[in-house]
């Protein structure tokens, strides 16, 4: 074999494909942004849905030793997805891919990261699912929690989008000096400060009765059963834990004739976003924004958006939701492909990814 050739071959053999594991239109545009991106045609692949449910997926081309990537946007359909992803990584694992790289830059199940009554950790299960289909690294945005991590058996890359909303709120809200950053319940605060300190602007927590968060969620293991004849041990009595009782709604910090951005990493049930700018704009804010990663917008959604005091809804493309902004045209998208373009440049040519996450701290 001549030299020639033969550096064609490892040039082959050392290439990286790039495949989207949806079976829908919508949720291939964030992939095909990507590939422009790269330079790159996407790989050749057959996803369906078989009459019987059964998702099938076909492989259309080598991948013998390649850096393989599969882009999978959660769509509406998340069950169906996930097994997309699944087959597709353990196809191209059966198919002899060098290593297989999930591009989810919206992880499904995030929310459920934490122990509920007699539930489980979901988010801890569809890791090990992952890592057992072959995948071998995962690249995404914004975890709902960062902790989550630590549930992979491979390395992770928790990408942020913040830099892409600070830019839209300098370079799109006009006057935005005079904004403040609130944080909707004392939970976002930690990145509402974080952005506050980027734009340098003040910064208002919304705190009271009205917000049931996610923290407050009774995580009810009463396990075994209060017994009412039971008969305990004098010194094993347990000091009772006190019931909360939230305070009447209060704003803290000054929000009256400022822009208010409430700022968040998921927008998915609007309830609290639209309770929040009411509040915000009984209390003197003339123009409200809402800011968030990703836009999942369920249910009704955009009725209530475009009812509501929210002038404009800001998302990222992580999460397809042109539906969505066909019935609300106050929902705004930010492109987040040039980031997750150059991960995945970087991590098939072996460079450093710490230029995608300078300034950011651990808290952000």
């Amino acid at each position: 074999v001549s030299p020639a050739a033969r550096l064609a071959m490892n040039a082959a053999r050392t290439g990286y494909r790039v495949f989207s594991a949806n079976s829908t239109a919508a949720c291939t545009e964030l992939a095909k942004r990507i590939t422009e991106r790269l330079g790159a045609e996407l790989g050749k692949s057959v996803v369906y849905q078989e009459t019987n449910g059964e998702t099938r997926v076909e492989i259309k081309e080598s991948v013998r030793g390649q850096d393989v990537f599969i882009i999978q946007t959660i769509p509406r359909d998340v069950n169906t997805a996930v097994m997309e992803l699944l087959i597709m990584a353990y196809a191209l694992k059966t198919a002899c891919a060098r290593n297989i790289i999930g591009v989810i830059p919206y992880f499904p199940y995030s929310k459920q990261s934490k122990m509920r009554k007699r539930g489980s950790i979901v988010c801890k299960l569809l890791a090990s699912m992952l890592a057992k289909a072959g995948l071998t690294h995962i690249i995404t945005m914004d975890l709902h929690q960062k902790e989550i991590q630590g549930f992979f058996s491979f390395p992770v890359d928790n990408l942020r989008a913040s830099p892409f909303l600070l830019q839209y709120i300098q370079e799109e809200i006009p006057n935005y000096r005079n904004a403040v950053i609130v944080a909707k319940s004392p939970d976002a605060a930690k990145r509402a400060q974080s952005y506050a300190e980027r734009l340098r602007l003040g910064l208002a927590v919304i705190h009271g009765e009205a917000q049931c968060t996610e923290l407050d969620m009774d995580d009810g293991r009463h396990s075994p059963p209060m017994v009412k004849n039971a008969t305990v041990h004098p010194g094993l009595e347990l000091p009772l834990m006190m019931a909360k009782e939230k305070p009447p709604i209060t704003v803290v910090g000054d929000v009256g004739g400022r822009i208010a951005i409430i700022v968040d990493d998921i927008i998915d049930d609007v309830e609290s976003f639209v309770a929040a700018a009411e509040i915000l704009k009984e209390r003197g804010a003339y123009k409200i924004y809402v800011m968030a990663t990703h836009g999942i917008l369920s249910a009704e959604a955009p009725r209530l958006i475009e009812e509501s005091s929210i002038d404009e809804v800001v998302v990222t493309n992580t999460v397809p939701h042109e539906v969505q902004k066909l019935q609300c045209p106050k929902i705004k998208t930010v492109d987040i492909s040039l980031i997750l373009s150059e991960a995945i440049r970087r991590i098939h040519n072996g460079e450093s990814m710490a230029y995608l996450f300078r300034n950011i701290t651990v808290d952000d």
